[in-house]
């Protein structure tokens, strides 16, 4: 029987289930098929569990770059303790740095150009002279607002998979060969935007899933079957069946069920009541909810991973890694749509200049428009 070996690495850069696919045809033939890979969009995370042959994770980060993300092996106490993973200001703040420096660099650009022509309604016209500074600025805007669009869409053009990455980036140069050295600034700044916007939806969930897990407390205080003595040990070494003492004021650390003593506690967290509930022995009890008034003892009837509480994570995060038929549906349409679409603007751009010698501005703008 074949030993499955399991590795998993943090994504930087994996905020949607776009991402997944490219890192599923990326790196599912390194690992013996799609079916071997798993992933969490909220943490950033890629689990590869295979029995194919002894997985290189050199292999496998190398792979992940060339997409234009980044993987690093995972740190399984990032989900408890901070992850130095993410640590770095770059890997927290470089999307949001480079969006707003694209945005300033516009404006910055626009003033210049007004300034330049004497009339802001004339700077806006479009066929306003800009400027050498403001054409500067421009190009620094365009160049910051793409810096995280860039690779995907270099990815995307060796593999010849034609994605919104590269029809951005082509758009952007191709205003700059025009001289619309505005529009290319101010595609590449909505784009880089909107790339923030979902970063910042992931982030904002991520911080929710954060704020669940740390409503369970990660130790607990054990009566020893010997002895009788209480001792704490981290939740996920509490077997099934064991005694776990909880004090007024206390998060209770497991599922379970009141052996001795009673309390009121506040299961807000888990089911939404708004009021606390009074508990007897034999009444059930979860982790996360809070003991208000009197001291009691339970016995555990789940481990750790396997909670009420850890049920919802987990369900939350599986739920973000899956995809609704509709947007399956739009996935396998725009493999076919995205190529076909870029192919008939090359043929735009160049079959009536070549065939009835057309003006190539004039066409080349057309399939820009495409």
């Amino acid at each position: 029987m074949n030993r499955m070996e399991k590795i998993t690495f943090k994504i930087s850069g994996m905020d949607c289930a776009e991402e997944t696919a490219v890192l599923k045809r990326e790196i599912g033939p390194l690992v013996g098929g799609e079916q071997y890979l798993d992933f969490d969009i909220l943490n950033g995370k890629m689990i590869i569990q295979s029995d194919f042959f002894p997985i290189n994770q050199e292999q496998i980060i190398k792979a992940v770059n060339r997409t234009g993300m980044k993987a690093t092996p995972w740190l399984e106490f990032c989900s408890i303790q901070t992850c130095p993973v993410e640590a770095g200001f770059w890997q927290k703040r470089g999307r949001a740095a480079m969006c707003m420096t694209s945005a300033a660099l516009l404006i910055a650009g626009f003033i210049s150009q007004s300034i330049y022509t004497g009339s802001i309604i004339m700077a806006l016209s479009g066929d306003s002279p800009e400027g050498l500074i403001a054409v500067t600025l421009y190009f620094f805007g365009a160049l910051a607002g793409a810096w995280f669009i860039a690779p995907k869409a270099w990815f995307s053009l060796r593999k010849f998979r034609p994605d919104m990455n590269l029809l951005m980036t082509v758009a952007a140069i191709g205003a700059m060969i025009l001289g619309e050295w505005f529009e290319a600034a101010t595609v590449t700044f909505l784009f880089s935007l909107a790339l923030l916007l979902e970063s910042w939806s992931v982030s904002r969930a991520r911080n929710a899933i954060s704020a669940l897990i740390g409503l369970s407390p990660i130790v607990a205080r054990v009566i020893c079957p010997h002895d009788g003595d209480i001792e704490e040990k981290p939740v996920n070494e509490v077997t099934v069946g064991s005694i776990v003492v909880v004090r007024p004021g206390e998060k209770i650390p497991l599922d379970g069920i009141i052996v001795k003593g009673g309390s009121s506690i506040n299961q807000a967290p888990i089911t939404g009541e708004s009021s606390p509930v009074s508990k007897n022995i034999g009444d059930e009890v979860f982790a996360g909810t809070l003991n208000n008034e009197g001291a009691f003892e339970f016995k555990v009837t789940k481990p750790a991973n396997d909670t009420t509480l850890a049920r919802i994570i987990h369900m939350v995060e599986e739920a973000q890694s899956r995809r609704a038929p509709t947007e399956q549906w739009v996935q396998k349409f725009a493999l076919y749509y995205t190529p076909i679409m870029f192919g008939l603007a090359i043929f735009t751009a160049i079959f009536h200049p070549l065939v009835f010698n057309g003006d190539w501005v004039g066409w080349f703008y057309k399939s820009l428009v495409i």
